[in-house]
């Protein structure tokens, strides 16, 4: 810290004198060239090295340095190193916190006998400095929506956490290995907005491991085509609320068809396929997409959601049973993600998700699980062909923190459905790259 214009102050100021913190979370200066440097090299790397990222940090304690207290007395001025006791006992306290964390820091790779033995679902959150897997300001397709730091949201604590299953360890998300493992594969995610949070995670994930290779983005429709032309990889996203058609009736309008999947045939052809749906089936009034319901030649007004919901999840584990060739195509359900709209559910009455900082401590959601999970438990249970389903409930409901809340795409409106990015869906991805990496599946 040679020169106090870093941190406003006087042109001709250093850290001779200073006697107190800078306030805030943010440092006046621009950031140290060698930070991009270390964490670009540090995401190459096969083995996982923790980073201790003080710079921000010690960037903020201008009064810490020796100063004309140092080893030349008065005849110098060292505003390099720091005194002792003070700002390195904090490195170490990091360190320290992150050591009790996890105590092994294995983020190796999870061997393939280690699917069967570990639930990848069941665990905790726990504190990672090395955290968020990328810096969101790094992905410039990122939509508004999710995009939290933009869009002002000013704590980062909750980009601070890891999943940490209970038995085992998750392994470190690696694009590089992804992307040459999947070399000319073509992944479809199908499904609502979700999907769209799950698919924008996975596309920063990837482009930020390779950050000078190029990349195309086009939409066509409700379909949009994320390429990397260097590893010849597609990762496509195919918006579809429900996955079962809704067809419009000259005199009845809209109907959802719950036995019908046309759309289906636009699914073929895929290495990996990512279904998901929930997020639709309990709108109502004008934020409902159909008119009228059908299954086979009954229409009704309206029915039990949660009945419709697996009347569609049957015609869809249908067609996955019957069009599928599981020696050619991976297939993964994506779990019910959750809100979090009601704070009685995490013993925080009257509280939403908005303001949430962190985690919720422990492994169990205090609010219980969801109806919609034991639908698609016993739906895919049921199924004739293996489905990874990316269990993510539990894990997500003990993320409040993780919405866009009032830091999304319009500022009045509280989301405490979808999720910041950086962030939750990072988790997801990472527990389907296990999944992959491993050459298994997950089967209930």
């Amino acid at each position: 810290m040679c020169s106090g214009k870093e941190w406003n102050g006087s042109y001709s100021s250093n850290c001779k004198g200073e006697t107190q913190p800078i306030s805030g979370s943010i440092y006046p200066g621009k950031s140290e060239a060698g930070v991009a440097v270390v964490k670009q090299v540090l995401s190459k790397m096969s083995t996982t090295v923790g980073l201790l990222d003080v710079t921000t940090l010690s960037q903020l304690r201008k009064d810490g340095h020796p100063s004309v207290y140092g080893v030349d007395g008065f005849q110098g001025n060292d505003c390099s190193h720091w005194c002792v006791a003070g700002v390195p006992d904090t490195w170490n306290q990091i360190l320290y916190a992150t050591l009790v964390a996890s105590p092994s820091q294995g983020f190796g790779r999870l061997q393939p006998h280690n699917l069967s033995s570990c639930n990848l679902f069941q665990g905790n959150w726990v504190f990672d400095y090395t955290y968020p897997l990328y810096n969101s300001a790094g992905c410039p397709f990122i939509q508004k929506q999710f995009n939290c730091q933009k869009n002002g949201r000013r704590d980062k604590l909750y980009l601070k956490y890891r999943w940490k299953p209970t038995a085992c360890e998750l392994p470190r998300f690696n694009g590089e290995e992804f992307l040459k493992k999947y070399r000319g594969k073509k992944i479809l995610f199908v499904g609502d907005s979700i999907s769209v949070n799950q698919w924008q995670s996975l596309t920063c994930m990837l482009h930020v491991a390779v950050p000078s290779s190029n990349f195309t983005l086009h939409k066509r429709g409700h379909r949009f085509t994320f390429t990397i032309p260097d590893y010849s990889i597609s990762i496509i996203l195919s918006r579809n609320n429900f996955l079962v058609d809704i067809v419009k009736d000259k005199k009845l309008g809209r109907i959802l068809k719950l036995d019908w999947i046309k759309e289906g045939k636009t699914w073929k052809g895929f290495d990996v396929l990512i279904f998901n749906t929930w997020h639709w089936w309990l709108h109502t009034g004008r934020h409902q997409p159909w008119d009228y319901i059908q299954e086979g030649d009954k229409i009704y007004k309206d029915m039990d959601r949660l009945a419709a919901f697996r009347k569609a999840l049957e015609t869809w584990s249908n067609w996955v049973d019957y069009t599928v060739d599981p020696s050619i195509t991976q297939v993964f359900f994506q779990g019910i993600s959750p809100t979090h709209y009601h704070g009685k559910e995490w013993n925080e009455p009257n509280s939403t998700c908005k303001g949430q900082t962190r985690p919720l401590g422990g492994s169990v959601y205090p609010g219980g699980s969801m109806p919609a999970v034991e639908v698609v438990h016993e739906v895919l249970s049921n199924m004739m062909t293996t489905v990874s389903l990316l269990d993510v409930t539990t894990l997500s409901q003990l993320r409040p923190d993780g919405h866009p809340s009032h830091y999304g795409n319009k500022q009045k409106k509280n989301d405490c459905s979808h999720w910041c990015l950086a962030g939750t869906p990072d988790t997801w991805n990472q527990i389907m790259y296990a999944i992959l990496v491993s050459g298994e599946t997950l089967k209930l």
